[in-house]
């Protein structure tokens, strides 16, 4: 049976939102809710986190973490820190390293089964999840990131503007024309691919977008899109946390 590894990166510290992950949605800090729907998959589930409130609050609700260093860039940079520690701790080989977002308190223990799911191809380095838009005008917003793959599955690019380009069709009508696919934020990846994509240097492309996931495509590394029908709600302003809330309430 594939051994999963479930790495849940939270830092304290935001522009946007300082102290997010402890927010509290339904009365629970949401990296509890991504815990918990984490461990509903692998009993190798840890929050990756720099700061001890967060680290304490986890472990109070009963789930475990993991110390990382604050000078991290990037999630996935934690996640490999994170990745080692645990390794050296318990020493199990584990197949698959799944990255889940702490600000993502709905994500479905289906979303983290598809990912893995898709190391079941030998061919797979890294695997992602992507959502089909319903909104036609949410294709243009920036903030919600686009992805494009072929036949084979394998991720072409990622963009924060729409692709593809609807030339010589009113923009109102681009949804009806293609279909579009958000990109869902959460990776797997093959303990080794893992490791080799975090000593990538930055490239053009991921200065251009400030999307991670370019640098890696951009060397060479195929991704794998897995289509999700669940939707995703992250979590980046207070005022995000309010549309959270009714969100949890109306479930």
């Amino acid at each position: 049976m594939m051994k999963i590894l479930i790495l849940i990166p939270a830092r304290y510290a935001s522009t946007r939102f300082p102290g997010k992950p402890l927010a509290t949605i339904g009365g629970k800090p949401m990296v509890v809710h991504v815990i918990e729907k984490a461990l509903q998959i692998s009993e190798y589930s840890y929050v990756a986190t720099d700061d001890e409130r967060i680290f304490e609050k986890v472990r109070e609700y009963g789930g475990e973490a993991v110390m990382t260093s604050a000078s991290h860039k990037s999630g996935t940079d934690r996640c490999y820190e994170a990745y080692t520690k645990v390794l050296n701790s318990i020493g199990v080989d584990f197949d698959v390293v799944v990255n889940v977002q702490g600000d993502e308190p709905f994500i479905t223990p289906e979303q983290i089964s598809d990912l893995a799911d898709a190391f079941n191809n030998p061919e797979v380095q890294i695997a992602t999840l992507a959502k089909r838009f319903e909104d036609p005008m949410a294709i243009f917003d920036p903030n919600k990131v686009k992805v494009v793959f072929g036949t084979d599955g394998r991720a072409l690019y990622f963009s924060r503007n729409p692709i593809p380009y609807c030339r010589g069709v009113e923009e109102s009508n681009w949804l009806s024309t293609t279909p579009y696919y958000k990109h869902i934020g959460m990776y797997a990846y093959r303990p080794q691919a893992l490791k080799a994509i975090t000593e990538l240097p930055q490239g053009g492309l991921e200065r251009a977008e400030s999307l991670e996931q370019l640098r890696w495509l951009e060397n060479g590394f195929r991704i794998a899109v897995r289509e999700t029908k669940h939707e995703s709600i992250g979590i980046d302003t207070p005022d995000d946390l309010a549309e959270a809330e009714r969100f949890f309430v109306a479930k």
